[in-house]
């Protein structure tokens, strides 16, 4: 970062924490957590110690490690424990993007059938399956087509979107809850409940291992580590002030869901445009409902345009290093990955067809989340062990961000627990939820384990076929190590 006059910018504590809630915040996952009543803040809290706080300094360090190496996750975790492990963590986060975007654009979809005046028929709408499938394919191709456009274009449409998309949404979601309650409206949410849930029933905590996605891409702030004036102080406050202000936003914004909403009619797609809806009634301006699904649906267009293009970038690049065969390295004259974009947008499609098989638009939804959460755990448990593994594997090496002193215990305590956590939510996501008919047990487990096999064992195929022609000759992708050591 630079001003005009080429002095470099640098970060404050309450800019770098705004940006962490900006990167991180979305507001399609609210209802999943209103089915929990009072109890869900307790599971936004646990992700955010074992989970979000984790990821957030584990990141810095190796990010502020690795400030001048290419790679990312594949640079962090093939420092560790080889090419061939980096290699699939890096696959990973683009193969979890890949999944994640037909749930999103669920969620899209959904806030465009909202725009009309009839809420019933809204409703109708929304939980048709073919109406989602045609919305979600043209929102995900236009994205597609205006990435291929470049990073201009797609700059113009993203920068806005969030804070229309995001923040007001949930800032004026959060403002109604309490309106209504002070204005004598009644409270569908039993807050006598207790704020520890039962943990004996295993079935009612997939839902809430979902919230390890909501807190999901925390990582992406540790490249900033190295703009701020005074890292080691300044990075840990700003990563407790963005945790906080996350963890508020999304407490405060299921409670107001779940005090207008009766727990039983809580649907993942569509309660946070029903809510909006009935806030809107109970203020008598109903004519705000349409106003509110545009702007929901332009935010996910915004988040889907900055998604598209990320993760297949970074796995782009490491394939020019060797990894991915040249037809994957084909680019457009803007030097856009255009092959990769093609076969992502390929796999959306498949995916987005599973519509047909499942029984609702909701179950769709919910097991595709459950795959997403999968794959991005694998991801981060490798990140989480590669930084312990690194402490003495490259002991020497600087560190302008260090977790702890000179010592190594809080290193082991601060990834460790941020491991166990993942691992937990890991295991979590594989029992059929409770709350959502998903149809057939044998469908549900069947996508989830296949689907992880099938991509984890995607990348150690590829790496083993890999060709000595398939490195870019103008790619420059530093040596590891070990390569240096050499």
């Amino acid at each position: 970062m630079s001003s005009d006059s080429g002095k470099a910018v640098k970060l404050g504590v309450a800019t770098l924490a705004i940006m962490n809630v900006t990167a991180v915040v979305s507001l399609r996952g609210l209802p999943a957590e209103a089915e929990y009543g009072l109890s869900s803040a307790f599971y936004y809290l646990f992700a955010a110690l074992v989970f979000l706080i984790p990821t957030s300094f584990v990141a810095a360090e190796l990010a502020a490690m690795f400030q001048n190496k290419q790679g990312g996750v594949f640079r962090w975790v093939g420092e560790a424990f080889g090419k061939r492990i980096g290699f699939l963590a890096i696959w990973l986060q683009w193969v979890e993007s890949t999944i994640w975007y037909p749930t999103v654009l669920t969620f899209g979809a959904v806030s465009l059938a909202f725009i009309g005046a009839d809420s019933a028929h809204d409703m109708q709408l929304a939980s048709n399956k073919l109406y989602t499938l045609v919305v979600v394919l043209i929102i995900y191709w236009t994205a597609t087509f205006i990435s291929l456009k470049g990073l201009g274009w797609v700059s113009k449409v993203a920068k806005i979107g969030g804070l229309i998309g995001t923040i007001i949404p949930a800032g004026l979601l959060i403002i109604l809850g309490i309106i209504y309650l002070a204005t004598g409206g009644t409270s569908q949410m039993n807050f006598d409940g207790g704020f520890f849930p039962d943990i004996a029933k295993l079935d009612n905590l997939v839902l809430a291992s979902g919230i390890f996605l909501f807190y999901a891409g925390m990582e992406m702030s540790g490249v900033h580590v190295q703009d701020m004036e005074r890292p080691s102080r300044d990075y840990p406050r700003a990563v407790f002030l963005g945790a906080i202000i996350t963890v508020l936003i999304f407490v405060l914004g299921t409670f107001a869901l779940g005090i207008i909403i009766p727990q039983k009619d809580i649907n993942l797609t569509q309660s946070l445009l029903v809510g909006f809806d009935n806030y809107f009634k109970y203020i008598h301006a109903s004519w705000l409902a349409p106003i509110i699904a545009i702007a929901l649906a332009f935010g996910v267009l915004a988040g889907v345009l900055t998604w598209v293009a990320g993760p297949s970038k970074g796995v782009f690049a490491v394939g020019k290093a060797g990894y991915l065969p040249p037809f994957m390295q084909k680019t457009n004259k803007l030097g856009v990955q255009k092959n990769i974009l093609l076969v992502q947008g390929g796999a959306v499609t498949f995916l987005s067809l599973l519509f047909v098989i499942m029984p609702s638009v909701q179950s769709f939804y919910q097991i595709l989340s459950q795959l997403t959460i999968l794959l991005y755990l694998i991801m981060y448990m490798l990140m989480f062990a590669a930084a312990i593994y690194l402490r003495y594997s490259m002991k020497n090496e600087s560190r302008p961000f260090r977790i702890g002193g000179k010592s190594n215990t809080l290193m082991w305590i601060v990834a460790g627990m941020g491991f166990l956590g993942s691992l937990l939510a890991f295991v979590l996501s594989f029992i059929p939820p409770a709350q959502i008919a998903v149809g057939s047990s044998t469908v549900w487990f069947s996508v989830l384990i296949i689907g992880c096999i099938v991509v984890v064992v995607a990348p150690f195929i590829i790496y083993a076929k890999r060709k000595p022609e398939w490195v870019d000759r103008n790619s420059r992708f530093e040596p590891f190590h070990w390569e240096e050591e050499k």
